[in-house]
């Protein structure tokens, strides 16, 4: 993915309907929400989304995309930490399965990215789909991981930093992070269940 600020034209078309009425496919009610919401983008663009703050969100795009930033820092994990090798292993596995997970939804709910003209739109993007954010939700199921891991707060600390550079750069509605974020924790929770009914065996199967 590319960086630097894009033409919202040649980002950001509204996806034309299966029907050939040329109308956008979206599962998201449009009419009630996403005037509310370009609002939202509109107020937060205009608050903070100076030429610093677009660079910082721009690298925070970029080491979250396909969720490439939290499977090498979960390698690197991997490869010091060779007692806690499996919990490693399962940051990776949330990360990636939560990416996964947020592709097939958006695939479904087909809604497309911010395109209103008052939308300033930072960043290049690999895809025309909003609903839910990818990187919302690999950033959250990795973030719930990591964090029971180390035994530290990451979720408050990297979670919405990384839900606001989406919506500065503009190519997310705060709905979009806001679900994204929601799937990341369930994801998270899914991992950590499996993980508990892996150590229950363990334990029968030593006595312990």
């Amino acid at each position: 993915m590319s960086s630097g600020a894009v033409d919202n034209t040649a980002v950001h078309q509204p996806l034309q309907s299966s029907n050939g009425h040329g109308g956008p496919v979206s599962a998201v009610p449009s009419s009630t929400q996403v005037p509310a919401e370009v609002k939202m983008l509109n107020a937060v663009q205009a608050k903070i989304a100076t030429p610093e703050v677009i660079k910082a969100a721009r690298a925070m795009s970029h080491f979250g995309e396909h969720a490439l930033g939290w499977i090498g820092i979960a390698a690197a994990g991997w490869v010091v930490d060779k007692p806690r090798r499996r919990q490693w292993a399962g940051v990776a596995v949330g990360a990636v399965g939560a990416h996964a997970a947020s592709i097939v939804i958006k695939r479904v709910v087909r809604r497309p990215r911010p395109n209103d003209p008052s939308v300033q739109v930072n960043v290049s993007t690999p895809s025309k789909l909003s609903f839910p954010s990818s990187h919302a939700t690999s950033t959250t199921a990795a973030a719930v991981l990591l964090g029971r891991l180390t035994g530290l707060p990451l979720p408050a600390v990297l979670v919405p930093p990384m839900l606001l550079s989406r919506v500065v750069l503009g190519v997310h509605y705060p709905s979009d992070v806001l679900a994204g974020s929601a799937l990341g924790a369930a994801s998270a929770a899914v991992v950590l269940a499996a993980e508990k009914r892996l150590d229950d065996r363990t334990r029968k199967s030593t006595g312990s």
